[in-house]
C-alpha cells in the first residue's frame, strides 16, 4: 500500500487502482479498508480508485486527541494526492465523513453515500449521547469485546448475531479496531441539517432497502441537500 501524509503528520495508507477520474472510498465502522475492496475492483475499470484505511486502522497511523477535523484533513490529503479533486463514496458511517468533507468545502466533484446511519427519531440526541457514554466506559476499561457488542446492537444485530460473530475468525480483528468506534460515534445522532445544507455537489443517497431506519435517514439527508437523488 502507498501512504499519504495528513495535516497532522500522520500517514494514511491507501491502495490505488485503475485509471480515469479519481474516486476516494471511505469505509464505515470496524472497517480497515477491506470492505470496499470489491467495489474498488469494479470501479477501477472506469476510475482511478483510492481505497484507504481510515486513521487508526490497518496500516494508517493515529494520534490523540481525536477530532472529526483530522479525518477531513485525511480526505483532503488524499484529494491532493489524486491531483486536486475527486469524487467521494462513503459506506455507512464513512458516508457521514464524506458529507462532512463536502460541507467543509473540499474540492469534491460528486458524492455517493450508502446507508448513512443518522438517527431521525425524536430522542436521537439522547440515544447518541447514551451510546457514546457506554462506549467510552467500555473502552476506558479495556472491554473491547463489549464495545463491539454495543456497536453491533446499535446497528441492529441480535444477540444471536453477536454470539456468532464472537465465534467467527473475524472477531479478533474487530476487537483490534474497537477503539475507533468512538471516532464514528462522534457523528452519530440526527442529521446535521445546517452543515448538510452547505453541500452543493450532486449527491446520490442510497440504501439497501432492508431497514426503515436507513430509509428514513436517507430521506432526511436528501431533503437537506441542494442536488440529491
Amino acid at each position: 500500500m502507498a501512504h499519504v501524509t495528513s495535516a497532522d503528520g500522520i500517514w494514511i495508507a491507501y491502495q490505488r487502482d485503475g485509471s480515469g477520474p479519481a474516486v476516494i472510498l471511505i469505509g464505515g465502522g470496524l472497517d480497515d479498508g477491506s470492505e470496499n475492496a470489491p467495489l474498488a475492483r469494479e470501479l477501477a475499470e472506469h476510475f482511478t480508485v483510492y481505497n484507504f484505511a481510515r486513521r487508526g486502522r490497518g496500516d494508517s497511523g493515529d494520534t490523540s486527541p481525536y477530532a472529526v477535523q483530522r479525518e477531513i484533513d485525511d480526505i483532503a490529503a488524499l484529494i491532493a494526492e489524486a491531483g486536486g479533486s475527486a469524487h467521494l463514496f462513503g459506506a455507512s458511517s464513512g458516508g457521514m465523513f464524506a458529507l462532512e468533507a463536502a460541507a467543509a468545502g473540499l474540492p469534491i466533484g460528486r458524492v455517493a453515500v450508502y446507508e448513512v446511519p443518522y438517527d431521525t427519531a425524536d430522542d436521537a440526541l439522547q440515544r447518541a449521547r447514551e451510546y457514546r457514554a457506554h462506549l467510552s466506559v467500555a473502552l476506558v476499561e479495556g472491554r473491547r469485546a463489549d464495545a463491539v457488542g454495543l456497536f453491533m446492537r446499535l446497528a441492529g444485530s441480535s444477540e444471536k448475531d453477536i454470539a456468532e460473530a464472537m465465534n467467527s475468525p473475524y472477531w479478533s480483528g474487530l476487537k483490534d479496531l474497537a477503539y475507533t468506534l468512538a471516532y464514528d460515534a462522534a457523528l452519530y445522532g440526527p442529521p446535521p441539517t445546517n452543515r448538510l445544507a452547505r453541500i452543493t455537489q450532486p449527491t446520490l443517497v442510497a440504501t439497501g432497502g432492508s431497514n426503515d431506519y436507513f430509509e428514513q435517514a436517507a430521506d432526511a439527508v436528501a431533503a437537506c441537500l441542494a442536488d440529491a437523488e
